[in-house]
């Protein structure tokens, strides 16, 4: 009787053992190497950085996803910016960046790999503020403006 309690015991061990690695690998893969990269024809800003058009890769900056890092193919420009899950259940499944224009300046926004799902990134106080200003002066001024930037 022993025998078996001891058994038993040691196989639900085992699978939850088995099963902690394998979350783990599954997490791990998730978010590391790069989501996408992007030519991008015009500079924009990401937080309180405005970075020079060119190629970009963006990519996770910490291990559970919510930091992304965006670094210039030169490695001459690069910036941090804290991100949200965000998911479209009709989206077009290619990867891309999806940015706000307003006039001339362009804030990213989003990150997409091509799946269900991407990467919101949180507005910073510039962009917080033209839409502020928008919001006053809708009828003179007219809206932001959504521009998607195919990626790779």
């Amino acid at each position: 009787m022993s025998k078996q309690i001891v058994k038993s015991l040691m196989m639900v061990t085992l699978v939850v053992g088995l099963s902690l690695v394998a979350a783990v690998k599954s997490a791990n893969a998730q978010v590391t190497g790069p989501l996408v990269t992007a030519d991008i024809p015009f500079d924009f800003i990401v937080g309180d950085k405005t970075l020079p058009s060119g190629r970009y890769t963006v990519s996770s900056a910490t291990s559970d996803g919510q930091g992304l890092k965006i670094i210039a193919r030169t490695g001459k420009a690069a910036a941090f910016r804290l991100s949200s899950p965000v998911s479209a259940k009709n989206e077009k499944l290619r990867p891309r960046l999806v940015f706000h224009r307003y006039g001339e300046q362009y804030f990213l926004a989003q990150v997409w790999s091509g799946e269900h799902y991407g990467r919101q990134l949180m507005q910073c106080k510039a962009e917080r503020n033209l839409r502020q200003e928008l919001a006053a002066n809708r009828s003179k001024t007219g809206s932001a403006k959504v521009v998607e930037v195919a990626a790779r």
